[in-house]
């Protein structure tokens, strides 16, 4: 093992810990610090703070902390955006928890920038009716947050962490979780452990790795999320997957992201001809929703038109100043971003799906929490609000805390074993020809456009996928892509982040969230499959 994974860092020799979080980005960390000083366990993937989407956001977190800005405000961009399949009453509860959150956030040591008399100083982005985006050095937030946030959880006594522990299965006894199961040496090691909780919090991250060209790293392959659906939880909106309307077309993976707040700047979006092909495609133009922009951008680019990003004239000669990390990313790639328009595409960037919870961060089987991008509260709807995200993480992971405190009033010993296993059932850290097929075949038939002729293709290659499998980990990932496949195909419309060339339109009927467990989306996949066609269900 790497010196940057290493087997386990001995924070505190006494007292012992029950409770679990799988996931050391953003929603991992802060539950984490918010259950101290009770003795937690955080299992993570790769070296704390790394491979965790969080630390690659660059916007912000949005809070209605100005002046003028309030909560009702707040909520009613987030419903404007979620495509009519917002949870009002989450979304409420979420915006006005945000100020708390960003209060917490400043005591653990983000440094979020301020204006000359102090006042956090906000930027706009999409959708949003006003400055609200809370920031740090115009496009750093998520680097800042997680440097804060790794740093306050190295010096907690109470939180151990398990660093380059893949988690793969969730224990259960009958509804109960029990525990989870995790292989060593960031998933390709011989042995695996068994730890044994009376809480487990789920907070693994995304989808974005399922699909060939994404903004997300290696490590959001949708484990977690595989994992709660084979152990029984409903999962809720598995269609609505977002695309980022400009990463930076270079052919990296990941692709490197123009963040959102270009546009909020004034920047441009342009074809090869010159024509701003978003102006007539919407009245926002280029702050049109993320799920418009994207298939703006998404039609140019097939059609060999191309789609470029021009902040020459809205940014200009402060580029490298107030967007360092674009600017980083289009210096590496030969891009002058002060002279030069920025080639962009549309990549998997958020996924609005996830496990179904509640206020509370609970999920449907007793004893599993989950917070952050594996989940599905509610409070994105169809189309994820730009820089939701983040606050979404911290309100919810402050919640869970705060609801296994009350819930498991006392800690109790869980040891963990060590259990030798074959290297034959241990995954390659970079994409097996296998996962290679599973992430065009998403990005081609799941992707900004669903036709439904693709989607049953897409649908039979991820079961022929199932069928020769023998790894664990690559399960889950299956797993999670089956389910957004049934999901695309029973949702018989358009709607924010799913859109279907065959029903182009919003069915007003269908204005409602969609659910579906395990078993029900092998049922219909089966039946999917061998039809050729998509059959109305209910939702």
């Amino acid at each position: 093992m790497s010196e940057q994974l290493s087997f386990l860092r001995p924070v505190s020799t006494s007292g012992t810990d029950d409770v679990i979080i799988v996931g050391g980005g953003l929603a991992g960390l802060f539950c984490a610090l918010k259950l101290a000083p009770r003795p937690v366990t955080v299992l993570t993937a790769a070296s704390l703070g790394r491979g965790a989407s969080s630390a690659w956001a660059q916007a912000g977190i949005a809070a209605a902390v100005s002046e003028g800005d309030t909560v009702d405000q707040h909520v009613d961009d987030t419903l404007l955006a979620g495509a009519g399949i917002v949870d009002e009453k989450i979304a409420r509860l979420m915006a006005s928890e945000a100020a708390d959150r960003i209060t917490d956030l400043l005591e653990f040591g983000v440094p979020f920038d301020r204006d000359l008399e102090g006042r956090l100083q906000v930027s706009r982005e999409a959708a949003h009716s006003q400055n609200r985006v809370v920031r740090v050095r115009g496009d750093m937030a998520g680097k800042a947050i997680m440097e804060a946030l790794v740093a306050t959880v190295r010096s907690t006594p109470s939180i151990r962490v398990l660093e380059g522990y893949v988690v793969q299965d969730i224990l259960t006894q009958g509804k109960q979780v029990s525990g989870v199961v995790a292989r060593d040496e960031a998933g390709t090691g011989p042995n695996k452990i068994r730890l044994s909780a009376r809480a487990v919090v789920m907070a693994a991250g995304g989808i974005g790795h399922l699909y060939a060209v994404t903004t997300n790293p290696a490590e959001a392959r949708g484990g977690g999320i595989g994992m709660a659906a084979r152990a029984g939880a409903v999962l809720a909106d598995m269609e609505f997957v977002q695309f980022h309307p400009t990463a930076i077309d270079v052919g990296k993976d990941p692709s490197p992201l123009a963040t959102e707040a270009l546009r909020g700047h004034g920047a441009t979006l342009h074809n090869k001809a010159g024509e701003r092909f978003m102006v007539p495609l919407h009245e926002d133009a280029e702050l049109a929703p993320r799920d418009i922009v994207a298939r703006g951008i998404f039609a140019e680019v097939k059609s060999g038109r191309g789609a470029f990003l021009d902040c020459t004239k809205a940014v200009g000669a402060s580029f490298a100043e107030e967007y360092p990390t674009v600017y980083g990313y289009c210096q590496e790639s030969g891009i002058d971003p002060v002279k030069e328009r920025i080639p962009v595409v549309p990549a998997a960037h958020y996924f609005m799906g996830g496990i179904l919870t509640d206020a509370n961060g609970r999920s449907t089987l007793d004893g599993l929490w989950a917070c952050g991008e594996v989940t599905s509260t509610g409070a994105h709807g169809a189309n994820r609000l730009a820089s939701n995200s983040l606050l979404e993480a911290v309100v919810f992971a402050a919640r869970i805390a705060e609801d296994v405190q009350s819930l498991l009033p006392a800690s109790r010993l869980n040891p963990w074993d060590d259990e030798g296993l074959p290297h034959e059932d241990a995954e390659s850290p970079e994409d097996t020809r296998m996962m290679s097929l599973l992430r065009e075949t998403m990005s081609a038939e799941f992707g900004v456009a669903r036709d439904p002729q693709g989607m049953v293709s897409g649908l039979k290659t991820i079961m022929q996928l199932e069928e020769k499998n023998k790894l664990q980990r690559f399960e889950n990932a299956l797993i999670t892509s089956k389910m957004i496949a049934v999901s695309a195909l029973l949702r018989k419309e358009s709607r924010g982040g799913h859109y279907r060339t065959d029903f182009p339109d919003e069915i007003a009927e269908l204005a409602q969230r969609s659910f579906i467990t395990w078993s029900a989306a092998c049922k219909a996949a089966g039946e999917l499959a061998s039809s050729g066609q998509s059959e109305v269900v209910e939702s």
